[in-house]
C-alpha cells in the first residue's frame, strides 16, 4: 500500500510517550517514503479539533496506561475526535514498568471501532512518573533502537500490503476489562484520587509552567498552589517545575509509590506485535 503521510497522535504529559512515538514514527514515515506529522493532544486546547484520516494515512497513536487503561480523561478524545476513514493505525501504549494491562487492547479496539485498520502494536517500558527507580532513564539508547526496528518492520510489513487488512493484528489483553486497584504496601487498595500536588512556596516563583503543563488545565496560573479542577497524577507539574516546587504528600500515593519501587524494578522488554 501506498501511504502518503504518518501521523503521530499522541498524550505525553511527560515526554516518555512523545519519545516512543517518534522513533517509531520516523522509522515508519522513512520506510515508506511518506511525510510525517504530530498531533500532540496533551493539553486541554489541542482536544477540541476532530482528527480526520482516510486511504494514505498511517497513524501512530500512542498513550501511557493509567491503571492499566487508556487514561480515562483522554478516552473521550479518542472516541469522538478521531476519525480513522479506513487509515492504517499502529496503537502503542507506555507504561511504567509494572504492566500495561489491558490497556493495548483497549485502544485497538477503540481504533478499531472509530474506522481505524490496526495493522501492528506495541506495549513499551518507560521511566515510571512516579518514580526514577522504575525502568530508570528509559526509553534508552538500546529502547530507541528497538523502537526504530519495530517502525522499519511495520514499513516493510505495510508496504507489501496490497489492501487494507480486513482483520486487526491480536495484541495482548482482553477488553471490556477492569481498571488496575492501587494497592499499598499493606496489600490494601490505595484510594488517592483526590490527591493533588503542593506547592512548596518557598521554591515557588510564581512563574506558571505547572498551569500551562497541566493536561487537564487545573492549576491556577494566577496563584499556582490552587489546583481547581481534577488531578490525575500525570506528574507534569512535578517534573516540568524549573524550581521543584511541586510535589504529592498524600499518604496513600506514597505507598502505592514504595510498593511498586519494592515489586516491579525488575528488568521488562518491550513486547510487539505484527
Amino acid at each position: 500500500m501506498e501511504i502518503k503521510t504518518v501521523h503521530l497522535v499522541y498524550y505525553s504529559a511527560t515526554g516518555n510517550t512523545q519519545t516512543v512515538a517518534r522513533a517509531i514514527g520516523e522509522a515508519l514515515a522513512q520506510g515508506l517514503n511518506a511525510a510525517l506529522r504530530e498531533v500532540d493532544f496533551t493539553l486541554p486546547a489541542a482536544r477540541q479539533a476532530v482528527q480526520s484520516f482516510g486511504p494514505g494515512d498511517l497513524v501512530v497513536a500512542a498513550t501511557p496506561v493509567y491503571a492499566g487503561r487508556v487514561p480515562n480523561k483522554m478516552l473521550p478524545y479518542v472516541q469522538e475526535k478521531l476519525v480513522g476513514g479506513g487509515a492504517l493505525a499502529v496503537p502503542v501504549v507506555t507504561f511504567g514498568n509494572r504492566s500495561y494491562d489491558n490497556g493495548l487492547k483497549e485502544l485497538q479496539v477503540e481504533l478499531e471501532g472509530h474506522g481505524f485498520r490496526v495493522v501492528a502494536g506495541a506495549g513499551v517500558p518507560t521511566e515510571h512518573v512516579f518514580s526514577a527507580k522504575l525502568a530508570p532513564g528509559r526509553p534508552n539508547g538500546d529502547d530507541l533502537a528497538g523502537l526504530a526496528a519495530f517502525g522499519r518492520q511495520v514499513a516493510g510489513k505495510v508496504a507489501a500490503l496490497t489492501e487494507a487488512p480486513a482483520q486487526p493484528v491480536e495484541v495482548r489483553g482482553e477488553f471490556p476489562a477492569p481498571y488496575y486497584t492501587p494497592k499499598g504496601t499493606d496489600g490494601k487498595p490505595a484510594v488517592f484520587l483526590k490527591a493533588k500536588p503542593k506547592t512548596d512556596p518557598a521554591k515557588c516563583n510564581g512563574c506558571g509552567v505547572c498551569a500551562a503543563v497541566c493536561p487537564m488545565g487545573s492549576i491556577s496560573a494566577e496563584d499556582p498552589s490552587q489546583v481547581n479542577g481534577i488531578c490525575i497524577k500525570c506528574q507534569a507539574c512535578v517534573k516540568k517545575c524549573p524550581t521543584g516546587a511541586k510535589y504529592f504528600d498524600d499518604a496513600a500515593f506514597l505507598s502505592h509509590v514504595a510498593m511498586l519501587e519494592q515489586n516491579f524494578t525488575r528488568p521488562i522488554q518491550a513486547e510487539f506485535f505484527l
